[in-house]
């Protein structure tokens, strides 16, 4: 793989949610969250919209696909910026093969793309948590998705938001975008790949695809789709997530911005 460091949590799979009359089984939830803030500029928005219909109808995703015992996977996307600002682009769909990945693929890309201000990963995760319950679907997982190219600088604290996810047995893989000479670098942090694995991801499995070059967009965010539904491991090193001293500071966010508020 040539996406970036691949962070892997090995722990107890997801138990089996009992299925009702009403609802379809499926192997995973899967909430894809992606930032949409000005610190992302408009050719990283394209390459992560494209990135992600292209991943969805590729034949590694389809196969990816049949490896679980429903051979079928519900997933919403929306996009985030500030802490009271989101938009859900994709409402629940299944996939179970080409034709309905091809239909979600076409439903992403037919949306206008857009900005919006400030970076609330906290938000983010605190928005997608109730997205679970009124899902039509019961998966034997549950998996928030975040993507994003800076800390958490609006809200609430994001290790608040994590934590709440992770007891409700929800996991939490994310995609630091760290691509050089963005549009706006305020906020941009060395090791935003170590401040999500630190401070935003957590529960069963979960993992960290990092984007270094903008030409790795697409490929990373296949390969992490494909984990994702068909709950593999990586062949990288594995490392710990949680650490009693996080190597970077998960109110780093905050800081700069208090910082930049105060300088002008």
């Amino acid at each position: 793989m040539t996406t970036g460091a691949a962070v892997l949590v090995l722990a107890v799979p997801g138990s089996q949610l009992a299925d009702t009359k009403d609802q379809v089984s499926v192997d995973v939830e899967l909430i894809i969250g992606v930032d949409v803030s000005y610190s992302m500029d408009i050719d990283e928005l394209a390459l992560q919209r494209e990135g992600y219909a292209q991943a969805i109808v590729s034949k590694e995703f389809l196969q990816a696909l049949k490896t679980g015992p429903y051979r079928k996977l519900a997933v919403t996307y929306f996009e985030w910026a500030a802490s009271s600002d989101q938009k859900i682009i994709i409402p629940w769909r299944v996939i179970d093969g080409p034709e309905t990945a091809d239909a979600v693929a076409r439903e992403i890309m037919k949306t206008p793309v857009r900005n919006g201000s400030s970076t609330s990963i906290s938000g983010a995760i605190s928005f997608a948590m109730p997205l679970f319950d009124q899902n039509p679907y019961r998966g034997l997982r549950r998996v928030i998705d975040i993507s994003g190219d800076g800390p958490n600088n609006n809200g609430a604290p994001v290790t608040g938001a994590r934590d709440a996810a992770l007891e409700r047995g929800i996991t939490i893989n994310g995609l630091p975008i760290m691509v050089e000479n963005s549009s706006y670098s305020i906020m941009n942090i060395d090791n935003l790949d170590f401040y999500y694995e630190d401070c935003v991801i957590g529960g069963p499995g979960s993992f960290v695809v990092s984007i270094k070059h903008r030409n790795e967009f697409k490929e990373a965010i296949r390969t992490k789709l494909i984990l994702e539904v068909a709950g593999q491991t990586t062949e990288r090193q594995l490392v710990p997530v949680v650490q009693s001293d996080p190597r970077v500071p998960c109110l780093i966010g905050e800081k700069i911005w208090q910082q930049h508020q105060w300088r002008r």
